[in-house]
């Protein structure tokens, strides 16, 4: 098989289990079953016809809007199917078809729930990160890193936001990260080590801290705002989960210049 054909096989498959993604951001929050019942139309409650729920093609024949009461299908579900496809393309592309590639997927859906339920509810779920924890230490054993390095990766990437949220009531008065982010970093940690979740960090905060300048200057938030830091957490992750050993080597290769 080429490789336009797996990269082309894994992103159809992404865009399949993108569109189970879509049930988890929209039950988790209100702690509904996964499982049943099965897929409704979100603005009827109408159950949704198999021919009304192949990712992506559906809301493009449908023009973006329920069969039955005719109201706007929101453009969530076809973003997520669209991104856990490219995710899972552009893995497989990276990675090849491996193991390897499996537990990143993994971690790239993972990321995406948490990062629009956050966006939404402002929670970061236990259901995803608490088990995330324990699969990515799984990972980390047999697949991923060393052992060890899973195990630094989730205590460091937790006790450092641990450490965040403890300080920023005491420096500026205010609560910094929450539980769940703590929890997420850690996850992340799990699957990727200890090195790459303090560049999740960094490329985070980064992201973060000029998405607020920006919000703030068009006046879409004031300082005083709360914005999710989940989805710039899972933001830095995925780039270093894809690109991090080349983001290194960079890095690497400008401190031996500049010495």
């Amino acid at each position: 098989m080429t490789v336009a054909w797996q990269v082309g096989s894994a992103a159809l498959f992404g865009a399949v289990i993108g569109s189970f993604l879509n049930v988890c951001i929209y039950r988790l929050p209100q702690r509904e079953s996964l499982v049943r019942p099965g897929s409704q139309w979100p603005q009827c409650g109408v159950p949704i016809r198999w021919y009304d729920n192949i990712p992506v093609l559906s809301f493009l024949w449908l023009f973006g809007k329920c069969r039955r009461c005719r109201r706007a299908i929101p453009w969530r579900y076809p973003l997520v199917e669209l991104l856990n496809a490219l995710g899972y393309g552009w893995i497989v592309w990276r990675f090849g078809v491996s193991p390897v590639a499996l537990m990143y997927a993994t971690l790239w859906s993972a990321l995406l729930v948490v990062s629009f339920i956050d966006l939404d509810h402002m929670i970061v779920p236990d259901r995803i990160t608490v088990p995330g924890m324990a699969i990515g230490l799984a990972a980390g054993t047999f697949v991923l890193p060393q052992w060890w390095d899973s195990i630094a990766g989730l205590l460091i990437g937790g006790g450092l936001l641990y450490f965040i949220a403890w300080v920023s009531p005491l420096v500026f008065g205010k609560e910094g990260m929450g539980g769940g982010d703590i929890k997420l970093l850690a996850m992340i940690g799990a699957f990727l080590g200890w090195r790459p979740v303090l560049m999740t960090v960094l490329l985070g905060g980064i992201i973060g801290a000029c998405m607020g300048l920006l919000l703030i200057a068009s006046r879409k938030i004031t300082r005083q705002d709360y914005l999710p830091f989940g989805p710039f957490l899972s933001l830095g992750a995925a780039v270093v989960m894809l690109y991090g050993q080349e983001i290194l080597d960079w890095y690497g290769n400008l401190l031996a210049g500049g010495g």
